[in-house]
């Protein structure tokens, strides 16, 4: 802009002298003014003209550069713009596919979110039910402190209890290494057994009944009776001694095992023990063993431990091992034997009621048909007599009617019903009431096989 108006001065200036100099000629000379010398003033137009000229020319160099500078600016502007078109189709491009994308995202979004609603609309009851869920996780984890609380107290409880157990396991274990105590113990607990079976004393079972065996006077803890007069020694001394110091506290594997072998020793000396003095001979009828009662589950399961061929040994001996779980169903099964037994009796003294009863039916039956016959008899002897009353007597007397037939003899009626016979099996001869198959023994062997084909036939 600078350079413009620089060559826009100079025009001017050479237009002004331009147009000075013109006048100067068309004007006539004034005389009262003095004229210069044309010389001077041609040069010193020359000069101005020189300079102006200079000056266009400085300003020509100077509109040329500009313009050359203006034309390159113009051409790097042009590049510029053609760059910027590019770039604004590029711009326009990209965001054609800008627009594009965000109308297939938008689209997929609303897709999306179609989904996600139906999606929800779906898990609506599963939301309810992880609520529902939670809320009753939310009270069981309330319950969980409490009950954790309670499991706390409980411990602490249990701790108290398992000291106490093992003082009182330990006060046991002083009280049972005496013989005596510890005899007097598997008596007792041989007596609840039996007792909670279901036998009574003095009548299912006797304690410390006197006996004589082939080994000599002897008296066994407890004798069990059995049906049919059979008889069943139990002895209750067990050894336990040694299984106590096994169990101790601080004892080593060694040492255990050495005791729980010298455990085993002990019980099968006392087998051989209870061999010798055979209760079962001094008994009447009584199976040939002896019910060696050991009061602990662990005091047996210890010593089979170390000696597996013990019960073997025992039985080889005639002695059996029993534990309370295995004696216990031995002494039910005997007082159930002992109910069946009763009700035997009460079935065979129902049999014989029935057998008496039977036998006095028959005979009133026979005298039912004595008395029918005698009633047969008596209605014909009747009826014989009405015959001849009406037929013999009547027929005279009725013509003496004939006098005076105020009063009329009446005909005499027979008896047509006769009586009716006992028609039942039951009545028609005398049962044989000794035949075999009356007897108490077959019905109660019949009655026992439809017993055992009932559960069959189910």
């Amino acid at each position: 802009m600078e350079t413009i108006g620089l060559l826009l001065l100079g025009l001017a200036l050479g237009v002004a002298l331009g147009w000075l100099a013109a006048r100067q000629r068309l004007e006539p000379a004034t005389p009262a003014v003095p004229v210069e010398d044309p010389a001077l003033i041609r040069a010193r137009h020359d000069a101005v003209i020189a300079e102006l000229r200079q000056q266009e020319s400085a300003a020509r160099g100077q509109v040329e550069a500009d313009l050359a500078g203006a034309q390159a600016t113009v051409d790097a502007l042009r590049e510029t713009v053609l760059g910027l078109q590019g770039a604004l189709e590029s711009a326009r491009d990209e965001h054609r596919n800008l627009v594009r994308t965000h109308q297939a995202e938008r689209q997929e979004r609303e897709r999306t979110e179609a989904g996600q609603t139906q999606v929800l609309k779906t898990l609506t009851p599963v939301a309810e039910q992880l609520r529902a869920m939670q809320r009753k996780v939310d009270e069981l984890e309330k319950q969980r402190s409490h009950q954790h609380g309670e499991l706390a107290e409980q411990l602490r409880t249990t701790r108290r209890t398992a000291e106490e157990s093992r003082k009182a396991a330990d006060t046991l274990a002083s009280a049972l290494s005496n013989n005596a105590t510890r005899g007097y113990w598997g008596e007792t607990q041989l007596r609840t057994l039996v007792e909670s079976a279901g036998l009574l004393h003095r009548v299912d079972f006797d304690t410390q009944a006197s006996i004589q065996a082939d080994s000599g006077a002897r008296r066994p803890d407890m004798v069990v009776n059995l049906p049919a007069g059979k008889q069943m020694a139990i002895d209750a001394k067990a050894p336990y001694t040694a299984f106590v110091a096994a169990h101790q506290d601080g004892i080593a594997p060694d040492q255990r095992h050495t005791l729980m072998t010298e455990h085993a020793k002990k019980i099968r000396g006392h087998v051989d023990a209870l061999s010798h003095k055979s209760y079962w001979t001094g008994l009447d009828a009584s199976p040939e063993f002896t019910v060696a009662f050991i009061p602990n589950e662990q005091l047996l399961t210890a010593a089979l431990e170390v000696d597996p061929s013990l019960l073997e040994y025992a039985f080889g001996k005639g002695v059996v091992l029993a534990t309370p779980t295995n004696l216990w169903a031995v002494l039910k099964t005997v007082a159930f034997t002992w109910r069946q037994d009763v009700l035997t009796e009460d079935a065979k003294r129902l049999f014989d009621l029935g057998q008496e009863l039977y036998r006095r039916v028959v005979t009133l039956a026979e005298h039912a048909e004595k008395l029918r016959r005698s009633l047969e008899s008596t209605v014909g002897h009747y009826n014989r007599f009405a015959s001849s009353l009406e037929t013999r007597v009547l027929v005279t007397a009725r013509k003496i009617d004939q006098m005076d037939e105020s009063k009329l003899i009446p005909a005499p009626q027979l008896i047509e019903e006769r009586p009716r016979p006992l028609i039942s099996d039951d009545f028609a001869a005398i049962a044989d009431l000794d035949r075999p198959e009356l007897e108490f023994d077959t019905v109660d062997a019949v009655l026992i096989e439809e017993r055992q084909e009932r559960p069959a036939a189910g």
